[in-house]
């Protein structure tokens, strides 16, 4: 697979916008990020997981995926490499990371406040 598949994969899914990260293309829904191709140069396309998803792409693709290094690896962030993984896997992959972000952005929303979700921070204007 390629940087271009990776583009096309994450685009097509409900919500995601494509946008301009440090001069690198990067991939959000709900305003959040969940994947990028900061590592395009390397080969690679990156995913923001679960610890437990990265894991399990890990162990059972080892080949294929493998943890950012340094902290952002021990957040979860994990590089696929793509000339490596085929259709099935990089769809698999870039889905899990999207739904994964759809469900944060849901959670997050219904913990907000409603005035906090409305835009109103309680501060009023001086006159």
């Amino acid at each position: 697979m390629t940087p271009a598949d990776f583009r096309r994969i994450a685009l097509s899914l409900e919500g995601v916008e494509e946008y301009d990260h440090a001069g690198l293309p990067a991939f959000r829904v709900g305003g959040r990020k969940f994947a990028s191709l900061a590592s395009q140069a390397q080969g690679y396309g990156n995913l923001m997981l679960t610890l437990e998803q990265q894991a399990a792409f890990v162990e059972e693709l080892p080949n294929i995926f493998l943890p950012i290094p340094g902290g952002w690896g021990r957040m979860g962030h994990t590089h696929i490499r793509l000339a490596a993984a085929d259709q099935d896997v990089l769809t698999g992959a870039i889905h899990t990371a999207w739904k994964l972000r759809v469900e944060q952005n849901a959670r997050v929303s219904r913990k907000r406040p409603r005035s906090a979700r409305s835009g109103y921070h309680g501060k009023r204007e001086k006159r």
